[in-house]
Order: structure tokens, then sequence, then C-alpha cells
């Protein structure tokens, strides 16, 4: 296996402009992706991610960085780097969401790279790898469930 980039597409019944909106904002991310999420929808800004229970040992904080904010077709990130240094493309994962109009939908193509760039060795890439194909492969239908809900609602 390759373990370069993960690569996932799927359709989402709402404009782009919905769906950039909750691909980007902290509000809507933590209805569908992590259980707190705190950061800057800007490029260049920083925050972070955090799975599970904040006030337990058990969660798991990841620093983030935007790289690029352009609504309504794509907006990208860089994530799982060390606290305390600057995301790169040496020390850090780029996920991108690209937005393209589709019928009455969108069309969500997500892209996350650089998992051989980040120097681990073999059995911690495969692991890692492994982890986010099924993260994502668990968390995007969740994005489409909460947008259907989202546009329900409205």
């Amino acid at each position: 296996m390759e373990y370069g980039s993960i690569e996932r597409e799927i359709y989402v019944e709402a404009t782009p402009e919905v769906v950039y909106e909750v691909v980007s904002r902290p509000e809507h991310l933590r209805e569908w992706w992590p259980d707190e999420a705190e950061f800057e929808p800007v490029p260049g800004g920083t925050g972070v991610i955090t799975f599970g229970d904040a006030a337990t040992p058990e969660a798991t904080a990841v620093p983030l960085t935007v790289v690029e904010a352009d609504p309504p077709r794509r907006f990208s990130f860089r994530w799982v780097y060390d606290e305390g240094v600057t995301a790169s493309a040496s020390n850090s994962l780029l996920v991108t969401f690209d937005l393209v109009p589709s019928g009455a939908g969108t069309l969500l193509h997500l892209t996350e790279a650089g998992f051989r760039e980040k120097g681990w060795e073999a059995a911690v890439l495969e692991e890692q790898y492994l982890d986010h194909v099924s993260g994502w492969d668990h968390f995007l239908p969740r994005l489409v469930s909460y947008v259907s809900r989202l546009v329900s609602a409205s």
C-alpha cells in the first residue's frame, strides 16, 4: 500500500456556501467531527481540536493551523504536528476540502496528505494512515447527516 494521501468524495445536499461553513467553522465542526474545536477560520489562524472529554486525560488535543480559506470553494488546514512548532510540509498533515457545485448540492472532495513527509517509521506510518482512513470513513457520513439536519431546520 502507498500510504501517501487519503482522498474521499461525497455528495452533500446543500449549497457550497452552507457546506463551506460546516467544514470551516468551529461551531459546526463540533457537530460532526471533533468534540471541541477552537480556531480562527482564516489563513494563518491557529487553534486546537479535541477528541474526547477535554477534562479527562484520555482526551486528545491536536493543534491546527488554517492554510487556505477561500469561501465557498476551498478550506484547508495543517494538523498532527507537535505543539509549540510552526506547521510545515515536513511536520504536519494537510487536509483540504474542495467544494464544487453539483446540481442542487455540493460535491465535497477531501484530501489528506503528508503522511510520508512526516518521517514516521513504517509501522507508525501504516497505523496512522489506516487510523485516518477509518476516521474519515466514519466522520464524513456524519457531516452529510449534520448538513441535512441543518438545512431542514432553516
